[in-house]
């Protein structure tokens, strides 16, 4: 066992001393040790049930004979931290996430590991810290929201937000969005459309590393308490066979990732959390590759924001296993991956029938013949930027108009709501990327402004931010290099033309290479917004959101 290195031999006499101090026994001191990541908090919805998950994982892990030891992990609530400075501070929280982790169960030399994450950050975080760790490893979320329901129409946290933006456009009353603020999140749980959150647990079903119904399950059904004590079962049959996340987290596994990720239509923040984990596993994941995996794909789910279902409707439908058995009708997975079943993807698929070919499209009637997201390139953004292409409406496809340009969001979202965006602008939000927010705040206050105040069929919005999995619209993020770097996004002036090409994955601006060379040489970089504290040290190490915002030790 691992975990003879702290409990075996006389040498460890001084560590057994302190797990007694711990009210350990002898008897669990000879079982393997089995660190359960708890991500429980009070500030987070989708953490607050928690404490309940890793209670039941705890039975499992006892039951199958090992012994359990509860460590924490930190995560951030986005939309509480939206639109603030505190969104700096979301997507830098997956390496301390992972880096904590890492610390934790190496210093302490678990056998085996159990992972309860449910929000934005926290679940590809802890995915980097399995493949690093790489002891037998199983994930169990905490599981999403169910659906609110308003005027007789079920919503989710987009609703809300976009909400507010048809207040201030005079289209509700005061009374109605009262109603939208206390009727819109309902339960505990990751918020109930296809965000980031249910879309990394998703993936993690699919990437092989959750059981069936990781995804899916809501929080508040009991149902996933057994999936819990089967985590915890399962890590134990996972730690016999010595089947470890680097078995499990292969290259072929993340392309499922990705192509199951185009079915689903899932959060854009996708394109930044896979990259990241490839980079652990070591592979160079280029974006670009997307739009290779997009253009076979077939998009069979429109979750909110995208269309009227939720996450609770894909579980009844079947879950994330029927829509991976609709496109290996198609012959589009790897089904040869190992998993935390024991099985391969193609045992477990096997017989996993769609339910419901309302919200999972059959894969002869998909909604588009290509996939939820889209990698665009063009003198805009050389290293690429990425759309969520099923959540665009068709009049926005291909879309031309002058640039209205803003170098933080807060000036974006006052422009907004004061009526100075007219249709057929293109918004473009800059310096607030990986370095230069620091930290690459999403956008979805000013996505939900621009759809609330009835612009969504005629503005684009453009950024080297990112966006919310709750923000629509012809929304196109990650725009690489970025303006902090010296991008071509930070030379875009004032009433630039700018041509948003969708279908042929194009982001162009009309300006001629002479002029742009003329303005990259007057082009001084920025005094750094943060220079001190944990967002300082970030934002010297992180890279472009094209690399999925990894961190690296700078060259000299």
């Amino acid at each position: 066992m691992k975990s003879d290195a702290v409990k075996t031999g006389d040498q460890q006499a001084p560590h057994r001393s302190l797990f007694n101090a711990l009210g350990f026994t002898k008897e669990e001191m000879e079982r393997p040790l089995v660190g359960i990541v708890s991500s429980y908090n009070e500030i987070v919805p989708g953490h607050m049930n928690i404490d309940k998950i890793v209670a039941a994982v705890k039975q499992g892990v006892a039951m199958a004979g090992g012994t359990p030891v509860v460590f924490p992990a930190i995560a951030v609530c986005d939309g509480i931290a939206m639109g603030h400075i505190g969104m700096k501070y979301s997507l830098v929280t997956r390496d301390l996430i992972a880096d904590s982790t890492e610390s934790m169960a190496l210093a302490h030399q678990f056998d085996a590991l159990v992972m309860v994450p449910n929000c934005d950050k926290n679940v590809p975080g802890l995915l980097m810290a399995a493949a690093r760790v790489n002891v037998p490893t199983v994930f169990v979320s905490g599981g999403p929201m169910l659906a609110g329901r308003v005027k007789g129409h079920k919503t989710s946290l987009s609703s809300m937000f976009e909400a507010v933006g048809s207040y201030a456009a005079g289209k509700i009353t005061r009374e109605d969005l009262d109603e939208f603020e206390n009727k819109t999140c309902p339960t505990c749980g990751s918020c109930s459309g296809m965000y980031t959150a249910n879309s990394m647990n998703c993936l993690t079903e699919v990437l092989g590393m959750g059981l069936r119904g990781n995804g899916t399950i809501p929080a508040v059904y009991s149902e996933r308490l057994r999936l819990a004590k089967h985590a915890g079962m399962q890590v134990m049959e996972m730690y016999r066979r010595n089947i470890r996340p680097r078995d499990i987290m292969t290259k072929e596994a993340i392309l499922n990732a990705l192509t199951v990720d185009m079915a689903l239509g899932c959060s854009t923040n996708s394109m930044l959390h896979l990259p990241a984990i490839a980079h652990e596993i070591g592979w160079d994941f280029d974006i670009a590759f997307a739009n290779e995996i997009s253009a076979k794909t077939p998009n069979l789910c429109h979750l909110a924001p995208a269309g009227p279902t939720y996450m609770e409707d894909l579980n009844e439908a079947g879950g994330v296993y029927a829509v991976m058995n609709e496109l290996d009708k198609k012959g589009l997975l790897h089904t040869e991956c190992m998993t935390v079943t024991g099985k391969t993807v193609g045992e477990n698929i096997k017989n996993c029938i769609n339910r419901d070919p309302e919200v999972i499209r059959p894969i002869d009637n998909p909604y588009s013949e290509t996939g939820g997201l889209a990698v665009l390139k063009g003198n805009l953004a050389p290293d690429g930027s990425v759309v969520k292409r099923s959540a665009v409406v068709p009049e926005m496809m291909a879309h031309e108009g002058p640039a209205r340009v803003f170098d933080c969001e807060e000036d974006a979202i006052a422009a907004i709501k004061g009526g100075k965006i007219v249709p057929g602008d293109v918004v473009v939000i800059r310096y607030e990327g990986p370095k230069g927010g620091p930290g690459m705040r999403e956008m979805l206050n000013p996505t939900s402004a621009i759809v609330g105040m009835g612009l969504g069929s005629s503005v684009a919005l453009i950024t080297d931010g990112r966006f919310s999995g709750a923000s629509r619209g012809a929304a196109i993020g990650h725009v690489s290099p970025e303006a902090a770097v010296g991008g071509p996004i930070a030379l875009v002036e004032e009433g630039d033309i700018i041509s948003v090409d969708i279908p042929n994955l194009k982001l162009e601006l009309k300006v001629s290479d002479e002029e742009m060379q003329a303005r990259r040489e007057k082009w001084q970089p920025r005094e750094p917004r943060v220079t001190t504290g944990y967002l300082a040290r970030y934002a010297s190490m992180v890279t472009s959101g094209n690399r999925g915002a990894i961190l690296e030790i700078p060259r000299k």
